[in-house]
């Protein structure tokens, strides 16, 4: 009977969207048998339906949550969910996430993290090129998260350190990251917007996001 009732209170959760979902995950024990019985997958984790810090509080949930349920953890979202989940928050509810330091390294690392498994080996199996991220706002040298992407024989790693000359350097505010690579908007719009500069190979950083399978949003 105590595990029925468990399951029921974890399917309530998972019937909730919006604030009333949010109001839930910012109550729940991360102990509790609740929490342990529920899909990050399945929660209805929909920005669109939330307030401007809403978004970032239901992200400050979700990592509160991971300390001691891993599987809320962002890194278990599937990258179709995910894709969804940063495209469907507006700009005001991006920047308040952006404004959260612990978020935004946590966002921006788990961006990163998963370069190296959207990577085209068919297109990629004979490049071999660095790219230097530059993320403004940051608290890095010169103001900047640094983040380096190097590109050899099919696959793409990741570091927070730059490790070899670059190719090109990408400077980008977070935002336009996230809407970069959600499909919300493209390089040749950010760079005549003047949202997105480029340093180096300009031809190889039109044609970079084409190396990568990037999800699209569902």
């Amino acid at each position: 009977m105590a595990d029925k009732t468990e399951m029921t209170s974890a399917d309530r959760i998972a019937e909730l969207r919006g604030a009333p979902l949010l109001d839930a995950l910012e109550r729940l024990d991360p102990l509790s048998p609740e929490a342990h019985a529920l899909n990050v997958n399945e929660l209805a984790l929909d920005p669109a339906g939330l307030r401007k810090d809403d978004f970032r509080r239901l992200l400050k949930a979700l990592l509160r949550l991971a300390a001691q349920a891993p599987a809320f953890d962002l890194s278990k979202v599937e990258p179709a969910r995910f894709a969804s989940l940063v495209a469907s928050a507006s700009r005001a509810q991006l920047e308040s996430v952006v404004a959260d330091r612990a978020l935004r390294e946590r966002l921006l690392d788990e961006i990163f993290a998963r370069m190296g498994a959207h990577i085209r080996p068919d297109r990629a199996r004979d490049l071999r090129a660095v790219v230097h991220w530059r993320l403004s706002g940051g608290i890095g040298e010169g103001g900047y998260d640094r983040y380096e992407t190097a590109i050899a024989d099919g696959v793409c790693t990741v570091s927070r350190e730059m490790l070899s000359s670059a190719r090109v350097t990408i400077t980008i505010a977070p935002v336009d990251f996230f809407r970069l690579i959600t499909h919300q908007a493209t390089p040749a719009v950010l760079f005549v917007t003047g949202r997105i500069k480029v340093k180096g190979d300009l031809a190889f950083a039109a044609g970079l996001i084409g190396f990568f399978d990037l999800p699209h949003p569902v």
